[in-house]
């Protein structure tokens, strides 16, 4: 499949995996593709994200935060909430025993290839469902963008969070494309 990425999209990939690693994390998440897409310029994703206050730093803020939490988004957090159970108490109290950032899976640091979890590969696969449905013949940062924006995730909320969804990166896709 990748080789019908473009060079924007597998910088993407790449910029994903070098975070994974800079961050210690086991897999590549959803987030990672996030923050991949900020770093690549030039493309509509990383116009899109900056246009709505989201640069490397602020989506870097945003993964130490959910990672924290031992990768709990904002609506599974306030999910539990409703039955009455805190998870910002429950991660003090860990941290307390356990030390700092003992819920977010860092490991050793990695060499090598890191893997791709089950939701950025569904990410992937969504990009390419997005590609062919919009008869393009690769898939680009902004077919990863959209692959984001379709799928619930810690990344897909954060979006959501700031009116970056799939109608608003379509209407930028097609957009740029027209132009």
């Amino acid at each position: 499949m990748f080789e019908k990425f473009t060079l924007d999209a597998r910088t993407v990939v790449i910029d994903a995996q070098s975070y994974a690693r800079e961050t210690r994390s086991p897999k590549i998440v959803p987030m990672h593709l996030l923050v991949g897409l900020a770093t690549t310029p030039g493309g509509v994703a990383a116009e899109l994200l900056a246009e709505f206050g989201l640069g490397p730093q602020e989506l870097a803020d945003e993964i130490r935060r959910v990672n924290r939490r031992g990768g709990i988004s904002d609506s599974e957090a306030e999910a539990l909430g409703e039955f009455g159970i805190d998870i910002e108490r429950i991660v003090e109290q860990v941290e307390q025993v356990h030390g700092k950032g003992a819920l977010s899976g860092r490991g050793e640091p990695r060499r090598g290839h890191i893997p791709f979890s089950r939701e950025a590969k569904k990410t992937l696969e969504l990009a390419l469902r997005q590609a062919l449905g919009m008869n393009d013949r690769h898939i680009g940062e902004e077919h990863l963008l959209l692959g984001l924006v379709v799928q619930r995730s810690p990344a897909s909320e954060l979006l959501a969070s700031r009116d970056i969804d799939y109608a608003a990166v379509r209407r930028a896709v097609e957009q740029r494309k027209a132009s």
